[in-house]
């Protein structure tokens, strides 16, 4: 079991949704993690607008992070300037808010990423050391 991880949108809509190419890895990578998960308001609200648009309540993403006792864990406000310089370094990416959002949350946190965003591995913590990132399999993520 490892205590402590970043949560990306990517991963919550693939536990909640069974129709999700990863929801079978989901549901086994969210059973060996002690709670609670790490995330981010940014996050959630991915998350609800992926869930929308493939034909969910956006709300299966609150009801979660309720039972589940998720944290909140980042102050948007404390962290802008932060989270702007990421945007901005990474902006051929594009980096989308959330994804700022849990670079920061690592850098300031140390914890690993559970994500199915493969943009995670350009990411860079300080300019230099890669992100620990919990994937499935990295050909899984580029197959169609």
């Amino acid at each position: 079991m490892r205590a402590g991880i970043l949560i990306d949108a990517g991963p919550l809509v693939a536990y909640l949704s069974a129709r999700e190419r990863y929801h079978e890895w989901a549901v086994d990578a969210f059973a060996a993690l002690d709670p609670p998960a790490v995330t981010c308001e940014a996050v959630l609200s991915e998350a609800c607008f992926l869930l929308l648009r493939n034909g969910l309540p956006a709300s299966l993403v609150l009801d979660y992070a309720l039972e589940s006792e998720m944290r909140i864990d980042l102050r948007l406000e404390r962290e802008m300037e932060a989270i702007r310089a990421l945007m901005r370094r990474y902006a051929n990416v594009p980096m989308s808010l959330a994804d700022a959002c849990l670079v920061r949350m690592a850098e300031t946190t140390g914890l690993p990423i559970c994500t199915l965003d493969h943009d995670f591995a350009i990411y860079r913590v300080g300019r230099r050391r890669s992100l620990t990132l919990i994937t499935p399999e990295p050909r899984a993520l580029h197959e169609p």
